[in-house]
């Protein structure tokens, strides 16, 4: 298992994320699906992992936004292919580049166990027919799993057609739904895991919260 870097959310999962599992995240623009990317790289780092990071934004962007969820990488930042400043820059345009990219850094780290991030599934979808990525999709996943590594992708809820989002959901092996329930006049951003392979159906509804002080925290939710 490797550890989400959330220690709520490792309790629901029995210890983590499953090895050698792809995972996807969805949820609304703006409410912090990528405090759990973060969270879960600087926790990889910690440990010894070699931890990627895919964006479509540059360093100085999710370096900026993590710390607003309670994330300092400081010097020890993941290896970062970005539209600008990262070790590798990134073309969205481009699906077989950003494919080549990512194996050829999983290659040059093999030896290591692999944390990966992508938060540009959504940007993907808009600039390129679904039946496309979705067979990019369906190939990098199987790449992944030559490694010993887990994959952490983000997308957007809302930005797609029902259809799409089953699709994309069907491709991995664990489902994690971000969302906000209106409470009063406050809106309180939720959590559930919709599926997990390995890990029995939790199907209820946790409080998502996050801070520069507490960092990222998930606990039971009563409306």
């Amino acid at each position: 298992m490797a550890s989400s870097g959330v220690p709520a959310l490792d309790k629901l999962l029995s210890d983590g994320y499953p090895e050698k599992s792809a995972v996807l995240v969805i949820g609304p623009p703006g409410i912090g699906k990528e405090a759990l990317g973060y969270r879960f790289t600087q926790t990889g780092i910690a440990q010894g992992d070699f931890s990627l990071y895919v964006t479509k934004r540059s360093v100085h962007d999710v370096l900026r936004d993590a710390k607003g969820f309670g994330v300092d990488y400081q010097n020890r930042i993941p290896f970062l292919i970005a539209r600008e400043g990262g070790q590798v820059k990134i073309d969205i345009n481009d699906l077989a580049g950003v494919s080549f990219s990512v194996k050829e850094v999983l290659r040059a780290n093999q030896e290591r166990r692999i944390r990966i991030v992508m938060d540009i599934v959504s940007p993907l979808l808009v600039l390129n027919p679904s039946e496309t990525v979705y067979k990019f999709l369906t190939q990098l996943i199987n790449d992944v799993k030559q490694y010993d590594a887990v994959m952490l992708v983000m997308m957007e809820e809302g930005m797609h057609a029902p259809q799409v989002m089953a699709a994309m959901q069907e491709l991995f092996d664990g489902v994690i739904e971000v969302k906000v329930f209106e409470e009063g006049i406050k809106i309180v951003p939720i959590l559930r895991i919709r599926k997990m392979i390995g890990v029995a159906l939790r199907p209820e509804y946790y409080r998502f919260s996050y801070s520069r002080e507490f960092g990222v925290e998930v606990t039971p939710y009563a409306s």
